[in-house]
């Protein structure tokens, strides 16, 4: 009797690599969850790198203006000008070991299960850590002397209502990102790519307060579907990735960052930010491995990334923290 003439399907046009297609389709499944998952990094400032350890991101102040005087020499103004360095964390990883005994046991995919949430581990950490650096950075004072730092808006801020809580009223937390928007305008912040990161429930607040939405005062969104789409021209973005609780001792997957984004976020209800308050720094952009282990009897899945964060220009960023101080 013949040898069945087997069609490899995990080959790319018959040849090679038998798991070849395998792995393309692991990575899309990584890639697909993590940026379902991500809503903070488009939203930063972004810069690859081939090599190093850090990169140099520019800080520069405002160039003033003179009347000229005819006949004196235009020998030029100063700019104060500095820098802002970015380091790489140590290299995160996600894995996942399947063996072939399980997986044949198995009715469902089980490495599409792995993948997915591999890339959604990713992006949270991702997410977490950008937005902890974005609430340092409305805490920071500016590198560029004379420049304006980060705000940070109280439940004793001016302007709001009596006895306010962000945490728990939309009109309230409305009221607080009305201010930060003034604060952005008053730091010559752009208008364009101003966005509010908010937990789900102060998210909610900010619908059920039907002012926000109501049409005749420009308002945008839907009391019936749940959503808001800007206040006072910020967007708006619910995310569960806020930092809500007290990370000045954090350790575990922080260790690898070099503790760079600790602190106490406990009270921090909102962050407001323009893209410009946050650098990020690829060395090693999201990669994705899978070997076959013959000692082990199953597949290895490795999906991970090198990159870093940190504050480029406090003065686009504002927090909004349900404390009196």
């Amino acid at each position: 009797m013949a040898n069945a003439n087997v069609t490899r399907i995990g080959q790319i046009n018959g040849s090679g690599d038998v798991d070849a297609l395998f792995l393309m389709q692991f990575a899309g499944e990584v890639l697909t969850a993590f940026e379902e998952t991500n809503v903070a990094l488009e939203h930063t400032m972004t810069r690859t790198i081939s090599s190093g350890k850090s990169a140099q991101f520019p800080a520069t102040g405002k160039v003033g203006g003179e009347y000229h005087v005819p006949g004196t020499e235009i020998t030029g103004l100063n700019l104060k000008a500095a820098e802002t360095v970015i380091t790489i964390d140590d290299l995160l990883i996600s894995h996942g070991f399947i063996a072939n005994i399980d997986e044949a046991k198995t009715h469902y995919d089980l490495r599409s299960i792995y993948s997915t949430e591999m890339g959604r581990f990713l992006a949270k950490t991702m997410d977490k850590h950008l937005l902890q650096v974005g609430v340092l950075a409305a805490r920071a004072t500016n590198v560029v002397q004379g420049e304006p730092g980060g705000s940070v808006i109280l439940t004793g801020e001016a302007g709001l209502p009596a006895t306010p809580n962000f945490a728990t009223n939309g009109d309230h937390l409305a009221a607080a990102l009305f201010i930060a928007a003034q604060k952005l305008d008053e730091k010559d912040v752009p208008e364009e790519e101003r966005v509010a990161f908010v937990k789900p429930a102060q998210y909610y607040n900010l619908v059920k307060a039907t002012n926000n939405l109501n049409k005749d005062w420009g308002g945008m969104g839907s009391y019936a579907e749940g959503s808001i789409l800007k206040v006072a021209g910020i967007h708006i973005i619910k995310t569960n990735h806020l930092p809500s609780t007290d990370l000045s001792a954090a350790t575990g997957v922080e260790a690898g960052s070099g503790l760079r984004y600790r602190g106490n976020f406990a009270n921090t209800s909102a962050l407001v930010m323009h893209k410009s308050a946050v650098g990020t720094v690829k060395l090693l952009d999201m990669g994705m491995e899978s070997a076959y282990d013959i000692r082990r009897q199953g597949h290895l899945m490795v999906a991970k990334y090198a990159v870093g964060h940190g504050i480029l220009r406090p003065q686009a960023a504002v927090e909004i923290r349900n404390a009196a101080s």
